[in-house]
């Protein structure tokens, strides 16, 4: 390749969507990363693509809804192209309710899922009974049941955009030189080079846990229960998840606290009981002050832009975050929220 219209510095699910958005619309894109494709936290296991409470509503939530419903076709095209399954299904999720007053609030919330969700997703009420045997107990009897949550393999889906990128003729190398505009998805360390670079703390890394079992309960709806997140995936695994650990020493080991995930995760659902565990993972996740993405033009440098700060949400994200990014990056249209930007992070 001679000419890039695009450098993307950062092979995570952020570049790697950047620049996908940034092909479908005619440029030509190199990806640059010295450790490869979903080195970091791209590479971890749980893939919960969960939404925001339907209350309360602001940028932020209306932004990550359009890039659930944007969700399901996005990964398809990618597929389709690449040749690579994503893992990709919108197989909702199930939480216990705990007493009356959660009941009520549940049941607020799913009015305000009626109005803001367009119509193409629920947040309704099951009960525990009629839910099957990949459900958690609930001292009320009841769950929440919505429609909008989804899941994917976060390794297969790295793996399906790679695929999609390189059908396209992208690069993704090691080491190569700025050429075009330079689009910086460098996650958590990323994040720290900008705080220093700009002598303001913009953001930093957490880091996470996760494990996943071998057992085939890959049409379920995944469950979130004591801020544990157990997630059916269509290859006959579920993932649990995960940890967050603003102190830490090393950002790849695992420790007790994983094994303290697998020990709720049995608890919260006995059908899990005896289920071999097949692996740990450990990994920081980059999280920007704003605790929304952190997206925009790099201040004061000039042809330089950032897409970071994914934390917990970057592959919902990702589809709306891409289109975004390639709106600023090729045509110099900003439609980012003023909540995603570096202002939002320097108030904090």
């Amino acid at each position: 390749m001679t000419s890039v219209d695009v450098t993307v510095r950062g092979a995570g699910i952020f570049g790697l969507s950047v620049a996908w958005a940034c092909v479908l619309r005619g440029a030509t894109v190199r990806v640059v990363d010295p450790y490869g494709p979903a080195a970091g936290s791209s590479g971890g296991l749980v893939g919960a693509l969960a939404p925001h409470v339907p209350e309360n509503w602001n940028e932020k939530k209306a932004f990550q809804l359009d890039s659930l419903l944007m969700a399901g076709a996005y990964w398809a095209q990618i597929e389709a192209v690449g040749g690579v399954s994503a893992g990709y299904g919108r197989t909702g999720r199930l939480q216990p309710v705990a007493d009356e007053a959660a009941l009520a609030l549940a049941q607020v919330r799913g009015r305000g899922a009626q109005e803001l969700w367009q119509g193409r997703a629920v947040w309704q009420l099951v009960r525990v009974r009629d839910a099957g045997e990949f459900a958690p107990e609930s001292p009320s009897g009841w769950l929440i049941h919505d429609t909008l949550t989804a899941r994917m393999a976060p390794r297969r889906a790295a793996a399906a955009l790679v695929a999609a990128l390189t059908a396209h003729g992208v690069e993704i190398v090691e080491t190569a030189e700025d050429m075009g505009a330079v689009v910086w998805a460098t996650g958590w360390r990323g994040l720290e080079d900008l705080s220093e670079h700009l002598g303001r703390p913009v953001g930093g890394g957490v880091k996470g846990q996760s494990a996943h079992f071998r057992f085939d309960a890959s049409e379920a709806a995944q469950v979130f229960v004591g801020g544990l997140h157990i997630i059916p995936h269509a290859d006959g695994t579920v993932a649990i998840g995960s940890t967050s650990e603003r102190e830490f020493d090393d950002p790849s080991s695992v420790d007790a606290q994983c094994e303290t995930l697998i020990a709720r995760a049995y608890a919260a659902l006995p059908v899990l009981a005896g289920a071999e565990v097949i692996g740990r993972w450990a990994g920081v996740r980059p999280r920007a002050r704003s605790r929304a993405p952190l997206l925009g033009a790099w201040p004061g440098r000039d042809g330089h832009f950032v897409a970071n700060g994914g934390f917990k949400i970057g592959f919902g994200m990702a589809p709306k975050v891409g289109e975004v990014m390639a709106d600023l990056v090729l045509d110099g249209i900003d439609t980012i929220p003023s909540g995603f930007g570096f202002e939002a992070c320097f108030k904090r």
